[in-house]
């Protein structure tokens, strides 16, 4: 059996190459606004293990239907995995990864759902160029990552960056506003409590979806008696 490729290797690879085209004072200034982030205490205030996922939240799925989440919750494990946007390279990597291993989480009887800001249509052209087959929703103005905790406002320091690169957000995700989630992935258990919660405010830096399926994987197996 083939091994998967490592995200991470894949996530570091792209990040040397990135910061090679964009030159030391990029890097520099994004490496200090993300700085900046953490030290925020926002970590502190997101969700945690133990902690019941919010049950509301207005989700889109990529074709502008609404989506039922909390009945996805309630039926069985899930994956939740939050990203920036299709604009984002790491976001796109890390998706990717997630569908080389759909058929490992669908064989436990897991679920798996991946969530952004972006507009349907957005999503649906992530889902498209990505070959994705599981559910790509849109938070419809942030509500659920607010809920979560894990939303914030761009600096000024940044937007002028994000805006020279194509990424309007407040256009893009049709709110009117300068916000994104930090990537974060959350295993919930059967019923909606969260069982791990991998929360990372640098956004080059995801959790190896390997380490997801394993916290799944113990919700699953059954324990010897």
């Amino acid at each position: 059996m083939n091994k998967l490729p490592s995200l991470h290797t894949e996530l570091d690879a792209f990040r040397a190459g990135w910061e090679s085209r964009v030159g030391e004072a990029v890097a520099r200034m994004i490496a200090g606004d993300i700085d900046d982030l953490r030290v925020t205490g926002i970590l502190d205030r997101a969700a945690r293990p133990g902690d019941a996922f919010p049950s509301t939240a207005n989700l889109l799925d990529a074709r502008g239907n609404p989506f039922d989440l909390a009945a996805l919750l309630a039926g069985q494990p899930t994956i939740v995995t939050f990203y920036r946007g299709g604009w984002c390279p790491y976001c796109n990597l890390e998706l990717r990864a997630y569908q080389r291993r759909l058929a490992s989480i669908t064989a436990m009887g897991a679920a798996l759902v991946a969530v952004s800001p972006e507009r349907p249509d957005a999503s649906l052209s992530t889902a498209e160029k990505n070959d994705l087959e599981f559910a790509v929703l849109s938070d419809v103005g942030g509500a659920l990552a607010s809920a979560l905790g894990i939303r914030f406002t761009l600096s000024d320091a940044v937007r002028p960056y994000y805006e020279k690169a194509g990424h309007a957000l407040p256009e893009r995700n049709g709110d009117g506003e300068w916000a994104l989630p930090m990537p974060a992935t959350f295993v919930v258990d059967r019923g909606g409590r969260i069982v791990r919660a991998f929360i990372e405010p640098d956004y080059r830096l995801r959790t190896d979806p390997d380490e997801a399926i394993d916290a799944l994987r113990a919700l699953t197996t059954p324990r010897a008696a």
